[in-house]
């Protein structure tokens, strides 16, 4: 892992993922987040821009 970017940890099983690997902006200015270790994805997460 990167050590300056900022890591995200996965609500269901915990792995932890430079934030860059598991974020996704969309166009809306929300995001998605995809966990590449157990599958979860949450999409439209509200940004303070969105």
């Amino acid at each position: 892992m990167n050590m300056d970017m900022p890591v995200v940890i996965c609500p269901v099983c915990k792995a932890q993922r430079n934030m860059d690997a598991v974020l996704t902006a969309q166009s809306n200015q929300n995001v998605i987040y995809d966990c590449p270790d157990c599958g979860y994805v949450r999409k439209n997460i509200e940004t303070s821009k969105g």
